[in-house]
């Protein structure tokens, strides 16, 4: 072993939590927590900075924990935000306030100069902005990364996250404090509190000003996330879940990323392992914490140049290296007796007034059809399922502009309904011609039990997840009038490309830890 990863194993005394408060170049004073070991007074110690606009004070635990094992820990609020002066405005000047941190800290007697960004969701996007910087920090910890509101407010292909979006403004736009329930207890009160049009209308339904909702939305994906990711070479750990919406983004971070990349992604949601999914076991329950100091002790001591990483087989007690990611897709088409089998459609009505609903497994059986349902034969074998899924959907609807939602899910052979993968994409076509809509479904990382079915869902709408389509050509967000568009799916043009692999046992796991460390 390292000898730079076994001097984390001495737990040091630490010292009282103080504030100070950092002055911006505009002079704004952040309120900053510092932990220090206790250490000779002549001691210089790397730090790590978290820079967070969810209150400062929930990680003082964490400060300690870092602190505890020979690090200056800083947590930090944002400008705007609990007890920081200035104006909140999301995703504005999170670089230029983090630099002016970074330069505070390296001016400190404590410090050796070196500095660890870290941080989960908005608080990963404090971190990552710090790359861009002339004084960089020296290594980047990126947890479900929120990367800015493009990402964050659209898919890259096209369709509006409303709920997801509607819950963070509601918990934590415009406000120096947080509310996490405003949303639900507002849908409490109204249960169709989405429903109502326009979508731009729902901070006078929440019965507070949200000046910053609309702006969110005039962003547009356009990469700048990536580009800089591609520039920056200071070494990376990327932490993501296969249940968090942002899975997608980690990976992308970790893939374009310039420097020195390690990815850990696990059976997890937003919350990480706070959050397991169904198909997380026991050898999923990391602790973090740990990991993230073991990492930043090496990457500090110089990583090796390459991009590695684990990644859990959930259904399974494996870690898996990241290059299992690369496996080749087999096609599983429509109108194949040995493929999927069509239980419902190929023709159906994608009603915005009566959307397929992205909070609820059930389907119909009676009633006009809603969506194109298909079903494969229980498998005779466990199947393991690693990589990127896709839908190659053949397909026309009598509107120009029209949204497919594909939801493929899992039938337990105990009937249970497990979800496995959702894609939504905006399509431009000629009304009533056909055309061929690529539907990405994202990484999975899974290992079904025999006897599993796959259940594939074509819809025209995925709410209240995403905005819905309103077919009358508006933009979703200002629309106030929906109108039904017929669909219909070519099952002989059409296939599902999952990523089977062969089966994986423990001759091909791997550490984490260790893998992610090295």
């Amino acid at each position: 072993m390292n000898p730079h990863i076994r001097e984390i194993r001495e737990i040091r005394e630490i010292r009282a939590i103080r504030t100070s408060y950092v002055v911006t170049a505009d002079g704004v004073r952040l309120a900053t927590d510092l932990c220090l070991p206790e250490a000779p007074q002549d001691a210089r110690l790397p730090a790590v900075v978290i820079r967070t606009p969810y209150d400062r004070r929930r990680h003082h635990g964490e400060l300690r924990g870092w602190a505890a094992r020979g690090f200056a820990a800083i947590a930090q609020d944002v400008r705007g935000r609990h007890d920081s002066g200035g104006d909140w405005h999301p995703y504005r000047g999170e670089a230029a306030d983090g630099a002016a941190t970074l330069a505070w800290i390296r001016r400190q007697t404590w410090s050796d100069r070196r500095v660890v960004a870290a941080g989960a969701s908005y608080a990963a996007h404090c971190a990552l902005a710090l790359t861009a910087g002339t004084q960089p920090p020296d290594a980047v910890i990126a947890a479900v990364p929120a990367l800015g509101p493009a990402e964050t407010a659209r898919e890259t292909t096209g369709p509006e996250r409303l709920l997801a979006r509607a819950g963070w403004w509601a918990a934590h736009g415009d406000r120096r404090d947080s509310d996490e329930d405003a949303l639900a207890k507002a849908r409490a009160e109204d249960p169709q509190l989405l429903e109502h049009l326009p979508v731009l209308d729902l901070p006078s339904r929440l019965g507070r000003a949200l000046p910053s909702w609309p702006s969110l939305w005039r962003h547009r994906p356009d990469g700048p996330a990536a580009l800089t990711a591609a520039r920056s070479r200071v070494p990376l750990l990327a932490v993501g879940g296969t249940h968090d919406p942002f899975a997608e983004d980690t990976l992308r971070l970790w893939h374009t990323w310039g420097g020195p990349a390690r990815l850990l992604l696990g059976p997890w949601g937003h919350a990480l392992t706070a959050e397991p999914g169904p198909d997380a076991g026991a050898a999923h329950r990391l602790r973090l914490g740990e990991l993230y100091v073991r990492w930043a002790t090496a990457a500090l001591a110089g990583s090796a140049p390459a991009k590695s990483g684990a990644v859990a087989l959930g259904g399974s007690e494996l870690w898996l290296g990241v290059g299992e990611l690369d496996t080749r897709p087999k096609e599983f088409r429509f109108a194949d007796c040995g493929g999927l089998r069509l239980l419902r459609g190929p023709e159906f009505t994608a009603d915005p007034a009566r959307p397929v609903r992205s909070d609820d497994l059930g389907v119909p059986r009676t009633g006009p059809a809603d969506r194109c349902l298909l079903v494969t034969a229980p498998q005779p074998r466990p199947l393991d399922l690693i990589g990127p899924a896709e839908v190659r959907l053949r397909a026309t609807a009598d509107t120009a502009v029209a949204d497919w939602a594909v939801r493929l899910v899992a039938l337990t052979p105990e009937g249970a309904a497990r979800p496995l993968a959702t894609g939504v994409v905006r399509h431009r076509a000629h009304p009533g011609r056909a055309a061929d809509v690529p539907v990405p479904l994202g990484h999975l990382a899974r290992r079904l039990a025999a006897g599993t079915r796959l259940r594939l869902e074509i819809a025209g709408h995925h709410f209240p997840a995403h905005a819905r389509n309103p077919h009358t050509g508006e933009d979703p967000l200002t629309a106030t009038r929906l109108l039904p568009s017929a669909r219909v799916v070519d099952v002989e043009g059409s296939a599902l490309l999952l990523p089977v692999a062969p089966p994986r046992n423990f001759t091909h796991a791997v550490n984490p830890v260790q893998e992610i460390c090295r």
